[in-house]
This record gives structure tokens, sequence and C-alpha cells, in this order.
């Protein structure tokens, strides 16, 4: 674990994750927040609700809200097209990755792959655990799982599901939202704690 921000005011839980190249987004349930990475400081606010995972696809955030997923302007905060969430409320993980949103279902131990316009969904990923936190990174499907108190980070095929890597997260730490910041680090929002940790990524963890 290389630094963790927060709690933050007004954020009693860090839900969903993303990056935008530069700042961390994260969903607190009545807000998304936009984090300067280097100093900590919370630098935007949106009001807007953020139930479970956030995504960026390089102009918009999109945000599992309850059962749907809304596409939003980050400049305003503006909802601009919302499509059903796969799971009808039991979604957790967003990604965006190849013209696609991925889609984390906890207790079903899935990811889906949607169509962004229509929510259709795609193909299906089976999990043998469940599934918290999405991200894609150099072509790699990584994904969180938080089963009581423990947690990690998998490292998956995105054809079979089979675990390639896994990193251990320490004792009574948990994942929620995942995402990669393009290099060599992933963010974890910490669910109740009101946390965000950034995480080395690191090859050849054991699979």
């Amino acid at each position: 674990m290389v630094r963790e921000y927060g709690p933050f005011v007004g954020a009693a839980n860090i839900n969903g994750v993303t990056h935008d190249g530069q700042r961390v987004w994260a969903a607190t349930g009545s807000m998304v927040i936009a984090l300067d990475p280097d100093s900590g400081e919370v630098t935007r606010t949106l009001d807007c609700a953020g139930h479970a995972g956030t995504a960026f696809d390089g102009k918009h955030l999109y945000q599992i809200a309850e059962a749907r997923i809304d596409k939003i302007d980050p400049a305003t905060g503006d909802v601009v097209a919302s499509i059903p969430a796969p799971g009808e409320g039991g979604d957790s993980g967003l990604a965006w990755a190849e013209g696609s949103l991925w889609v984390g279902q906890y207790r079903d131990r899935k990811i889906h792959r949607v169509d962004p316009a229509t929510g259709a969904v795609l193909r299906t990923i089976e999990s043998n655990r469940f599934v918290t936190g999405v991200s894609w990174v150099d072509g790699e499907l990584w994904h969180g799982t938080w089963e009581g108190d423990e947690s990690e980070l998998r490292h998956i095929d995105p054809d079979s599901g089979t675990v390639l890597e896994r990193l251990e997260m320490p004792p009574g730490i948990g994942v929620s939202g995942l995402e990669s910041d393009g290099g060599d680090l992933f963010y974890c929002g910490g669910g109740s704690s009101g946390k965000i940790r950034a995480v080395r990524r690191s090859k050849g963890a054991r699979p």
C-alpha cells in the first residue's frame, strides 16, 4: 500500500472509484468527488447519486445509481443519459474498456460487458469470489473481492475467469471501487472506512 486518502467531509462511504488521467473520482452515495492524488485535496464535488461503481470513457463519467447507470458530464454534473444496470440494483464495480462498460455483480460473482448506449449485456465472465471494483489496465482485467475480513485484487483471464495474479490486502481492509491510474497504481475504495487507498500493481503476484 502506497498511500491513504480520507475520510472526506460529507462522505461516509467510498463506493465506486475511477481515474481521468489526472484526478481520482469517487462515488460516496449522495455525491461524486474529485481528488488530487498528489495533494489529497478534494477539487470538485458533483451533486449526483453514486451508489456503486464509477467509470470514465475519456469524456464522460459513468455512475451506478441504484438500478441504473448514469452518463454524467464531469464539468457540470448533469446526467446526459441513463441505461438500466444489468444487476437491477445488485451491481458493484464499473470500468470502461474497448468501447464498452464492464459491470461487476457482487453476490452473483460475475462481470458483464455492457453496451453503453442500450445497457444490453454482450458477454459475461464468471468469478469464484464476490466481485467489487472492476478495472482494465494494459489489456489486463482486474477486479476486487471482499468477503468478510478478506479482500484481494485479482487479475483474471477475461475469457475463462481463471485467476492469473492476486494481491492480498491486509486483514480488515476491504476493496469496494477499483481503478488503475494507467500506470503501476490502483486506487481502491475502502467502503465504510471512507478512505481511498493507492496500491502498487506488482507483476508476478501469486496466482
